[in-house]
């Protein structure tokens, strides 16, 4: 048959979502047979210190960017001062930066011997006794970059629920004696409260899967201890265990997220939508309300900009180099297979979501959504072991049956690292495709099917000529994405198959800044593309958040006819 049956398309979109749902699974099994003594001694070492210093980690970030994200949401939707049209889009900005590229920039201006100590002690005379300066190095520390770099998730998502709603509810307080911060905190901010619990806790999803950032400080949580002992002590049960407890973490937060996102539907504005009349600040306000929306744009992408580009001057040379050139190509290649199996595969399954709705296709849908909610570190662990047994196994069979060593087939090979990298993105990808499905009517479909259009010839000649901008928009965030990626990466790679971000890595754990911020600038420029289109997004649409993954929650929008 020419066309794609709905039982191969089904069996396809299944064994898709079974793909995704192989590393957990895995992870799962890994650990629990890992061994009791494993688990013990984890329990009564490493276990606490990894657990108390992960929690602080997402509280310090939940703070921080529910408080940043949602007063420059408020500020820039709701108020006009001096600069608004310029921090309006340039707050979106430090997305393009991975937070451990943060990390490496201000490490070297806050550092003891960095530009800010050293001027402190010149101009005061001081010794290095003399004086107390927060430590960069720190939990504090990681926060601080995390939060400069997550804080737009929330801003992006809250600022699409205050432009949402409508000014009735808001303007009814005011008339009822309520001032402007009054009714802000007692109307709009529980109105749009989903959206910004969506925001805060994509961002603990982001923290969890984190591990340039805390491994280059020294701060030692799940993420680093599955490295550790992956890589240190080669001890694949207690990463396996380690995997399994931020995978219980993460799957936490991704079901709180799902289910704000769900009550977010119902904040809608209704028949009657009234916009927000503006309220104008001058003089200090004005200069306080430019100050907190600034502050961020400049902490979070200008000065990071200006010290790497100061660090990797000297450097600069390198990118032309056989050896760097290489680094950049194998980024590339990764980056870009990454990007086409992924969308492929996100098409696949929302092309069967909505050719043929049900609990199955739907279900699939979910469960392939669900790897943006696991680290890449979880994901890493959780394919190569069960891969690394299928290896050996028939190494162990071909040796014994034909005198053949095969070696490790698939284990350390490109293709199931960009399995990894598919998995981990695959939620991008579809949130990308469920946005252009969405404006396809289903009167589409069903007039192209009377026409006698087959399911495959109606994807290949309806679907994907509309679908055009968003595939690309999926593509270049997935390319984006697999760019930045590091734990993953470090663990799974081919041997001597280096990429941009590791190269950094490297470069940065032998405190060779200067060096590292070559690597770390193309990085954080091949990562302002999307960010780019998402600002566009942003002067256009008022659904901003469609360029958000929304891990767990595809399948109930627009994938269904």
């Amino acid at each position: 048959m020419r066309h794609l049956r709905p039982t191969r398309l089904n069996a396809l979109a299944a064994i898709l979502a079974g793909m995704c749902l192989l590393p957990m699974f895995a992870a799962v099994l890994a650990a629990a047979t890992g061994g009791f003594d494993t688990a013990l001694s984890l329990a009564s070492t490493v276990l606490p210190r990894y657990a108390s210093t992960t929690l602080i980690l997402i509280l310090c970030v939940g703070i921080g960017t529910a408080i940043i994200g949602t007063g420059a949401a408020w500020l820039v939707t709701a108020t006009r001062f001096p600069g608004r049209r310029v921090v309006e889009i340039a707050l979106a900005l430090p997305l393009a930066f991975p937070a451990y590229v943060l990390a490496y920039a201000y490490t070297d201006f806050l550092d003891h011997p960095g530009w800010v100590q050293t001027t402190l002690r010149d101009l005061t005379g001081w010794g290095p006794r003399d004086y107390w300066f927060p430590e960069i190095r720190s939990v504090g520390g990681a926060a601080a970059m995390l939060t400069l770099v997550l804080y737009p998730y929330v801003y992006l998502l809250t600022r699409a629920a205050f432009l949402q709603q409508s000014a009735t509810a808001y303007i009814a307080a005011r008339t009822l004696g309520h001032g402007p911060w009054s009714a802000f905190f007692h109307v709009s901010l529980p109105i749009a409260r989903p959206a910004i619990a969506g925001g805060v806790l994509l961002a603990l999803m982001e923290t969890l899967a984190d591990f340039g950032t805390v491994s280059y400080f020294s701060v030692q949580t799940f993420a680093t201890g599955i490295y550790q002992s992956w890589y240190t002590f080669f001890d694949r049960g207690a990463a396996a265990q380690l995997a399994l407890c931020l995978l219980i973490v993460a799957l936490v937060l991704a079901s709180l997220e799902r289910n704000q996102r769900k009550g977010q539907r119902h904040h809608a504005a209704g028949r009657r939508f009234e916009a927000m009349q503006a309220v104008e600040l001058s003089g200090w306000s004005g200069f306080g309300a430019l100050v907190f929306c600034g502050l961020p744009v400049v902490l979070g992408f200008l000065l990071p900009v200006g010290l790497l580009l100061s660090l990797g001057w000297d450097h600069a040379g390198n990118l032309l180099t056989s050896r760097y050139l290489g680094f950049l190509q194998n980024s590339v290649v990764l980056a870009s297979t990454a990007a086409v199996v992924t969308v492929a595969a996100a098409v696949v399954l929302g092309f069967n979501a909505r050719l043929h709705p049900s609990r199955l296709s739907a279900g699939s849908v979910r469960i392939a959504s669900l790897g943006y909610a696991v680290p890449g570190g979880v994901i890493a662990v959780g394919l190569l072991v069960p891969f690394a047994a299928f290896d050996n196994a028939l190494d162990a069979f071909m040796e014994a049956r034909f005198g053949i060593d095969t070696g490790l087939l698939i284990t350390g090979s490109i293709w199931l690292l960009v399995a990894a990298y598919a998995v981990r993105f695959m939620a991008a990808a579809l949130s990308a495709y469920d946005a252009g499905l969405s404006t396809i009517n289903p009167n589409v479909d069903a007039v192209a099917r009377t026409l006698g259009r087959t399911p495959r010839s109606m994807l290949r000649g309806v679907h994907l000529p509309i679908l055009r901008p968003s595939l690309m928009t999926a593509l270049l965030i997935v390319f984006v994405d697999v760019m930045k990626e590091l734990p993953a990466t470090l663990i799974m790679r081919p041997f001597n198959y280096d990429t941009l971000a590791v190269q950094a890595h490297r470069l940065a754990a032998d405190e060779r800044l200067g060096e590292a911020a070559v690597p770390s600038l193309v990085i954080a420029a091949v990562g302002l593309l999307p960010v780019i289109i998402l600002c566009f997004g942003l002067g256009r649409d008022r659904s901003a958040r469609r360029f958000i993954p929304e891990p767990l929650d595809t399948a109930e929008t627009g994938l269904r006819t």
